[in-house]
């Protein structure tokens, strides 16, 4: 007879064995549920400015501050086994050494969660409960993967390493998401087409010039 360690390390072994299997046809569940993603994304405003960025810039340098309309529709990354979506929206423009690289940055970015995940949000009472009662008896909200946003004002102003971001040309915005499930791996938006994901429709807006440096009327007098 086995002693009581060696059983309870069999039953151990056993329940470690049947959790991994469940958790890997959970996570390949993702692959049958189609992602059919679409966005729209257009420049409304921009402008370049001489200043501080940042708080903690030490030094004074040309940033572009964006005005940008979205309407994205990212229902379809929503399934059961979502847990969140974080979406985002950059910049990017051509590197002036390299045609082979680019130059990207982030200007604004949001978490979409699923109703099961509302206790996650780092947001106040008020909003809580409005959540909380949008989503009662439902294990999927579809409206929440809905984004509708007018001259929306970047979080991130855009800078670059020489500290001068005036007159770039060939500037485009492009919208991005990664999928976050309760089980399984990070997916990332998609640069080739899967099965049946697909990549997002659109998401890309007409490539801009950035405007020269804005003065200032007092430098303008001086």
């Amino acid at each position: 007879m086995h002693s009581s360690v060696v059983r309870i390390q069999n039953v151990f072994g056993f329940f470690t064995t049947v959790a991994f299997v469940v958790a890997a046809l959970i996570a390949a569940s993702d692959l049958i549920a189609p992602r059919t993603p679409s966005a729209n994304v257009a420049l409304k405003d921009v402008q370049v400015v001489r200043g501080r960025p940042h708080y903690y810039s030490s030094k004074k340098e040309e940033y572009a501050v964006i005005k940008f309309s979205l309407s994205a529709d990212l229902s379809s990354l929503f399934t059961w086994n979502t847990k969140q979506i974080f979406v985002y929206v950059s910049a990017s423009w051509p590197n002036s050494t390299s045609t082979e690289l680019t130059n990207e940055a982030v200007i604004w970015d949001t978490i979409i969660t699923n109703p099961s995940a509302d206790h996650l949000q780092n947001i106040g009472p008020v909003a809580m409960k409005k959540l909380i009662r949008s989503a009662k008896g439902k294990s999927i909200d579809p409206s929440r993967g809905k984004i509708e946003l007018k001259n929306q004002k970047a979080k991130y102003q855009i800078t670059a390493p020489t500290g001068k971001v005036a007159e770039t040309d060939n500037v485009v915005l492009r919208v991005h998401y990664n999928v976050q499930p309760w089980v399984g791996i990070l997916t990332w938006t998609p640069q080739i087409e899967f099965g049946s994901w697909k990549k997002i429709k659109g998401g890309v807006s007409k490539a801009f010039k950035l405007p020269p440096l804005k003065v200032k009327k007092e430098e303008k007098k001086e």
